[in-house]
């Protein structure tokens, strides 16, 4: 998004995090505001919005990433306490989100946002089922609010990424066999028609064109 002239508002749980998302979009010659929020907040996320808002006059954009993978293992000894909270985080803060952000975007006549779900909202997650329901329940929010804004000319779509060479695969990975992640590296990218993990990028360009005019005809998917 920086590189292609957007201003952007970094939003995370972390202030480390959000200074290192700030080099990397000025880097990229980007100009951005960065804003600490829980995502499970309503006062913190409209705390986003303001920023915002303030900074920039407006949002065309929004990209609902915030996401947690929750406990890996097997669902009858799954925590409730991680449960809930995979549930505030993934289903919850997207909510939020589009809660928040949806009338900003009808007041200025539009805009485009995206959530991130995944796979695991398309198909069932042995060893994972709290994250698995939470990203259908995200696919759910997704259809549901394309056709509620679309009369506000609000395109909501979703992004379901297959495995990506994140943080978060890797605590997958040790999750499911703790003295052996990279055979869960392998067992899981054989099941990708590709043969190998896709890079953040490659998710990022689809978001970005996703927000384009270039599909300005697509919605709820």
């Amino acid at each position: 998004f920086a590189s292609e002239g957007a201003r952007i508002v970094a939003v995370d749980l972390e202030d480390s995090e959000l200074n290192q998302t700030k080099e990397t979009v000025e880097r990229a010659g980007g100009e951005v505001a960065v804003q600490s929020a829980d995502v499970t907040v309503a006062a913190d996320v409209e705390r986003y919005v303001t920023t915002a808002l303030e900074r920039f006059g407006q949002i065309d954009v929004f990209f609902n990433n915030a996401g947690i993978e929750g406990w890996i293992g097997s669902l009858l000894d799954y925590p409730e306490e991680v449960f809930d909270r995979v549930f505030a985080v993934n289903v919850k803060g997207v909510w939020l989100g589009v809660k928040y952000v949806a009338p900003v975007m009808r007041e200025a006549g539009g805009g485009v946002i995206i959530n991130t779900a995944s796979v695991a909202g398309l198909s069932g997650t042995p060893g994972a089922v709290a994250y698995g329901a939470s990203k259908h329940a995200v696919v759910g929010i997704t259809k549901s609010a394309a056709l509620e804004l679309a009369p506000d000319q609000i395109r909501v779509n979703a992004v379901c990424p297959g495995p990506i060479e994140t943080r978060m695969m890797r605590a997958i990975e040790r999750g499911s066999n703790p003295d052996n992640p990279e055979e869960v590296h392998h067992r899981m990218t054989a099941r990708v028609p590709m043969n190998r993990y896709g890079e953040p990028e490659e998710i990022a360009a689809m978001v970005a064109f996703l927000a384009s005019d270039d599909a300005s005809y697509i919605t709820g998917g």
